[in-house]
């Protein structure tokens, strides 16, 4: 990510975070809301009108300068023993999720079967691990980035597999806020790269609407989890049906 483009994602933050709308941007800036629209998409910003944009946040550019330096300092994935770590033990990988979604250590024992002194020696180990910075007066301070994710096939993703994975889809999917949906096809490289990016998409999406929503107490959020995947794969009943080639006959005399 360029310099600009971080400058301006952490511009769009701090908008939501005050409630402040493109149309009240594109007033400040003489310009149609459309306009605004295209240039956050696009992160086509020069310095003068990042810091116009700044003065609605009553804020400086030097602010933001600030905040992307402390973000660049952050993990967007933890090393391999890192994960192994956290993965070693149910309730420190609980803890981990909660402060993960701003659960502060008294919801966290409010919330599950873990006394104060026991959550303050899980959390002293992932201060320990580098996943969080443990302040005075048991305050949080995350060191991981906002689009932090598990590594790929890594100890968090194994033990999914293995201890989550039929949990997870021992549902209907039929709330109103659930939703699953199973599409088979076949696809080029091309058409495959394109729904791999939108998934992404999704994925982005999933956490800037996380980050927005932290400022709610825990009463007001609900523990979601969102799975996307796709991948190269048949059905193995489909596979054991597949006519078999024959043999190839190739540079044999009759």
């Amino acid at each position: 990510m360029t310099t600009t483009s971080g400058l301006v994602e952490v511009l769009k933050r701090e908008l939501r975070s005050r409630g402040i709308t493109y149309a009240q941007v594109a007033r400040k800036l003489n310009l149609s809301e459309a306009s605004v629209k295209r240039m956050f998409s696009r992160r086509n910003f020069t310095l003068k009108r990042l810091d116009q944009v700044c003065q609605l946040t009553q804020g400086e550019f030097s602010d933001l300068a600030q905040a992307l330096a402390r973000e660049e300092k952050l993990l967007s994935r933890l090393s391999l023993e890192q994960e192994k770590e956290i993965a070693s033990s149910i309730k420190l990988f609980l803890v981990a999720v909660c402060v993960l979604n701003h659960v502060d250590p008294d919801q966290i024992v409010a919330l599950y079967d873990i006394s104060k002194p026991e959550c303050i020696q899980l959390l002293v180990k992932l201060d320990r691990v580098g996943f969080i910075r443990l302040l005075p007066n048991n305050r949080i301070r995350l060191m991981v980035s906002r689009d932090f994710t598990w590594l790929p096939d890594g100890p968090i993703q194994r033990f999914f597999k293995q201890h989550a994975h039929s949990d997870f889809f021992r549902s209907s999917f039929d709330r109103t806020d659930e939703h699953m949906v199973a599409v088979n096809g076949m696809l080029s490289r091309a058409s495959s790269a394109v729904i791999i990016e939108r998934l992404k998409r999704t994925a982005r999406e999933f956490s800037e609407l996380h980050n927005n929503d932290l400022k709610l107490p825990p009463s007001e959020r609900s523990a979601m989890s969102l799975l996307v995947a796709i991948r190269h794969w048949e059905l193995q009943a489909f596979v054991d049906l597949r006519r078999k080639k024959p043999p190839s006959t190739s540079g044999n005399r009759t």
